[in-house]
């Protein structure tokens, strides 16, 4: 087990939400630590996001324990073997009884698999990506169908293939995470009122930089994808939830603002498109 560890200095005194991170990957051990003492510091709020019905479920489970606090995202995420179709159905049954009873929560994480067709491609195997095109319409048609906020893992040229799933479906609130790609795609995001999602790695990596360069700060947000591990100062560091709050810092310097307006707004921004009190 990773030693628990939070933020450090200023970024402390920064609010925030962490908004999208994996609770259901942390081992048991870690997550129950971890959920003891970040809402003590700078954390206001998570949206814990699912690989997949029992994914979803936990997720449902921690949202109850912790009310206001996690938020859940139900959906298949698109980097494993495609659902069969009575899974499929099952998870989409669920998910319209969780609104049925009113529950709050967003659909995600879905999307399309780039990195999986891009490592089939490499090694000259064949990869059906129809499947998952189908899945994502039918997750955006549901997202739309519901009033959800979508949560998509899309990036690269997956992005474009997304935004034209999203626009087919006229779906009104889309959350890029961790998202990459061209200067083209970036500006009709922008256009349709997408937000994106920033990771620790604006400390390091170039790419995400630029992007911050580009995205206005309205349609920005802080995560962590925990607990995906990060380099930098963050080296051989659990990543938990308070590191988000190191997120404004670097956006702040990027675009030549003030840490603490940078963090209100990424948290305004939050709560607004999720709906969080």
């Amino acid at each position: 087990m990773s030693e628990y560890s939070s933020a450090d200095g200023l970024a402390t005194a920064l609010p925030c939400i962490d908004a999208h991170i994996h609770l259901d990957l942390y081992n048991e051990a870690e997550r129950e630590s971890m959920l003891a003492k970040e809402f003590d510091g700078p954390v206001a709020g998570m949206v814990a996001v699912s690989m997949h019905l029992h994914s979803s479920k936990i997720n449902r489970s921690l949202a109850q324990r912790f009310p206001g606090k996690v938020y859940p995202a139900y959906g298949y995420h698109p980097e494993q073997p495609m659902l069969r179709a009575e899974e499929k159905d099952e998870l989409f049954a669920w998910i319209r009884a969780r609104h049925s009873s009113g529950e709050k929560f967003a659909i995600g994480e879905v999307g399309l698999p780039y990195y999986t067709r891009s490592e089939a491609e490499k090694n000259g195997t064949p990869f059906d990506e129809a499947p998952y095109l189908a899945l994502l319409e039918q997750f955006a048609a549901l997202a739309s169908e519901l009033d959800r906020p979508i949560i998509l893992h899309a990036v690269y040229e997956d992005a474009d293939k997304a935004i034209r799933i999203l626009e087919r479906q006229q779906v009104r609130r889309a959350h890029f995470h961790w998202f990459k790609g061209r200067e083209e795609t970036v500006q009709r995001m922008i256009a349709n009122g997408y937000l994106i999602s920033i990771t620790p790695d604006v400390d390091y990596e170039e790419e995400i930089q630029s992007l911050v360069r580009q995205y206005p700060l309205p349609l920005l947000m802080a995560e962590t994808d925990g607990p995906w591990p990060f380099e930098g100062v963050y080296t051989g560091r659990l990543t938990v939830p308070s590191m988000a709050a190191d997120v404004p810092l670097h956006i702040a310097q990027i675009k030549s603002e003030s840490a603490a307006a940078v963090a209100n707004a990424l948290l305004k921004n939050t709560k607004q498109f999720y709906e969080i009190d």
